[in-house]
């Protein structure tokens, strides 16, 4: 697979699917969706930044690039003290392709140890790329594994991991992030829902490469999942500057959050379906991350933020995007989340 992320910093194990699947709209693949279709057999356009959001974007690099390393950090010495020295990264792709580079540097910088990052794709309701694990399993023991993502947001990323591990003994389903406001894994960086500025953006912070493909046609029975390579938008890649603004402010010694939450997201989630109406929990996507990913590419039905947070700076270029796309924002009484994006239910599909 073609990217612009050098060699020894992943090894993105995802089959080539460029020229072959043609990009749809935003409201093309929301209607197919909502309809049945599944989004992996679908690719968005992707979208093309504002220069108001490029600069939102580039306010939250300067303001979060510390807090961002903090939690790469305190991520990186939890994996040392759970898991040891001998792991080898396995990064969902693509959010947690960054997410997994800067841990491998990090545990480079401060424990001088290299370790193997694999990408590979797991995909809601479709599940992880067994052909890619396989692949890993081959050369690499089963307990050296360690899945890493970029956060979670409800986590059902996280049950279809655990789910589809367990055919493979030895895997752990564990999955490290640098955030999770959900309050499902003992591996992050922060229970806090942190901006990760590498959220705001799509291919140009994630080397060049889409979202995860998974169809019939186009992706045989023994081939890895598929993604597109964007060549074309090589001028406007900013991968390693997001990766070498993070690493710039490395320091050795991290003090850990001790922030305890109560509950679990998905139950707050499931809440704030019953409030507005929306049966399919889904369609609701918690968290900074998940939000920034409703407004770039899919058909937002309103945005809802913690009053107390609606002037952080960590929310500027989800309003920003808000406004540029006529979403409307609300205040609600979040708990685990600072923002929400809901997805509108197509009337028509």
């Amino acid at each position: 697979m073609r990217t612009s992320y050098k060699p020894e910093d992943v090894t993105l194990l995802l089959k080539d699917i460029t020229g072959l699947v043609k990009p749809q709209s935003t409201q093309e693949r929301e209607q197919q969706i909502q309809k049945g279709r599944h989004y992996c057999e679908m690719l968005p356009i992707e979208y093309s930044p504002s220069q108001a959001y490029m600069e939102a974007y580039e306010n939250a690099l300067d303001v979060f690039s510390g807090e961002t390393a903090r939690a790469v950090g305190i991520l990186a010495d939890r994996i040392v003290k759970e898991r040891g020295k001998d792991v080898v990264l396995v990064s969902l792709a693509r959010a947690g392709i960054p997410a997994a580079i800067l841990i491998r540097r990090y545990l480079l910088f401060k424990y001088g140890i290299s370790v193997k990052h694999y990408s590979i794709s797991i995909i809601r309701g479709r599940g992880i790329d067994k052909n890619a694990v396989r692949y890993i399993l081959e050369r690499h023991p089963a307990k050296a594994i360690l899945f890493v993502d970029g956060w979670i947001g409800k986590g059902a990323i996280l049950n279809e991991l655990e789910k589809d591990v367990a055919e493979f003994p030895g895997v752990s389903p564990e999955l490290a992030v640098l955030a999770d406001p959900a309050n499902m894994t003992r591996l992050c960086g922060t229970h806090r829902d942190i901006l990760i500025p590498s959220s705001c953006l799509n291919c140009t912070v994630s080397g060049l490469i889409s979202r995860t493909f998974l169809r019939d046609d186009i992706i045989g029975p023994d081939d890895f999942h598929g993604a597109v390579y964007y060549g074309e938008l090589a001028s406007q890649d900013l991968s390693y500057a997001f990766i070498h603004r993070i690493e710039e402010t490395f320091e050795k010694n991290y003090e850990a959050d001790e922030d305890v939450l109560d509950g679990k997201g998905i139950d707050e989630v499931r809440e704030i379906g019953k409030v507005y109406g929306i049966e399919d929990v889904n369609l609701i996507k918690p968290g900074i991350g998940e939000a920034t990913r409703v407004l770039l590419r899919r058909v937002p039905w309103k945005v809802i933020v913690n009053r107390e947070c609606a002037k952080d700076v960590e929310l500027r270029h989800i309003l920003r995007l808000a406004e540029e796309k006529q979403v409307p924002v609300e205040y609600y009484p979040l708990k685990h989340y600072k923002v929400c994006g809901i997805i509108k239910k197509l009337a028509d599909a």
